[in-house]
């Protein structure tokens, strides 16, 4: 792996990162597995964390490789800087893709390479998704992935297992933020709940993503009737 973890300086942070109880229960972290799941309800600070851990490693907080130099939007928090990374190798590529900026990411990738580019605007939303991570995913890398599942059928979410698979074969290392049950599902993942306001390891089927849906496909007809007479 290319970051076995990470401890925290919190007696020098003094903004709002301090108020996110999941990270806030973290002082030190060990990664111990080549694809590392971040995963819990929206606003528990998973994309919080993700988003450090990028920025930390020289790549652009909107997303792309540490090539891509642009800002739209300066909202991230201080917590890269008062960060430190256990590192054992340098990788040969690096990408952070971020379901939330990719348009920007998009636009910027036509303005830098011109002819050359890609064209990810002249693509469906999840075709464009799919190429850059078919694209940008290279042996001996590392590949941050925020919510990669917002633009992805549920066809192209177990491509993406193959493809991750894949990748690690050759030496790869992925940390993702995700709410995806077929994501979480990846083989001998580690799976990062912020749920309950900290930080633990758990198993694929203790997850809220996982049992969520689970109980839904169990008694969808229950939802189905209940949605029905619920009254707004």
């Amino acid at each position: 792996m290319f970051i076995n973890g990470f401890d925290i300086l919190w007696d020098e942070i003094d903004d709002y990162v301090a108020d996110i109880k999941s990270i806030r229960s973290i002082d030190q972290f060990t990664f111990t597995k080549p694809v590392t799941f971040f995963c819990g309800e929206n606003g528990s600070g998973k994309s919080t964390l993700l988003e450090a851990l990028a920025i930390k490693n020289g790549l652009n907080p909107e997303g792309g490789t540490r090539n891509y130099d642009f800002s739209t939007y300066d909202s991230y928090s201080s917590l890269h800087k008062h960060m430190r990374l256990w590192r054992s190798r340098k990788p040969d590529w690096m990408y952070f893709l971020r379901a939330e900026s990719f348009y920007n990411v998009a636009t910027k990738e036509m303005e830098y390479l011109g002819v050359f580019s890609e064209r990810y605007h002249d693509q469906s939303h999840g075709q464009s998704f799919f190429s850059v991570l078919m694209k940008q995913t290279n042996k001996n890398g590392l590949y941050l992935l925020d919510e990669p599942e917002a633009a992805l059928s549920c066809q192209n979410q177990l491509a993406l297992l193959y493809l991750i698979q894949l990748c690690v074969k050759q030496n790869c290392q992925f940390i993702i933020a995700t709410h995806s049950p077929i994501l979480l599902g990846f083989p001998d993942a580690q799976i990062l709940s912020f749920d309950e306001d900290k930080v633990e390891e758990v198993d694929y089927k203790s997850t809220s993503s996982y049992q969520t849906m689970k109980l839904f496909l169990d008694r969808y007809d229950y939802f189905v009737e209940d949605i029905k007479e619920n009254e707004i």
